[in-house]
């Protein structure tokens, strides 16, 4: 199956505004991953405790945007060279409502089963 021009340019469209979505978020994002201080004077042991959870959890978070973003770079290559949407594993064409829901997406659903 080979997409139209018009579904090839609305996948890209997704891929560009959730890149974008992605930026701006790890923008904002950063602050939250710096080190926790931890001055007692300051914070108590609970406080301190919740802060660095956040931190954790803030880390964790940007660990996947930028996953992410590295996914959406390659299907963005793969729609400049004509191979988004065909499956990894078995060559086949990747299901669109697939595509629609994820647009990284590698594997069909096939493929993807067999994997888990």
């Amino acid at each position: 199956m080979s997409f139209s021009d018009k579904e090839l340019q609305g996948f890209k469209t997704l891929l560009l505004e959730q890149q974008q979505a992605l930026l701006k978020a790890d923008e904002t994002g950063g602050e939250a991953e710096q080190v926790v201080e931890l001055d007692q004077a300051r914070v108590g042991r609970l406080s301190r405790m919740d802060a660095m959870q956040a931190q954790a959890m803030s880390v964790e978070t940007g660990r996947l945007r930028r996953l992410n973003l590295v996914k959406i770079d390659a299907a963005l290559l793969r729609l400049e060279e004509s191979d988004f949407g065909e499956c990894f594993e078995c060559c086949e064409p990747i299901n669109p409502k697939r595509l629609e829901a994820d647009p990284t997406a590698t594997l069909c659903i096939k493929c993807a089963e067999a994997l888990e």
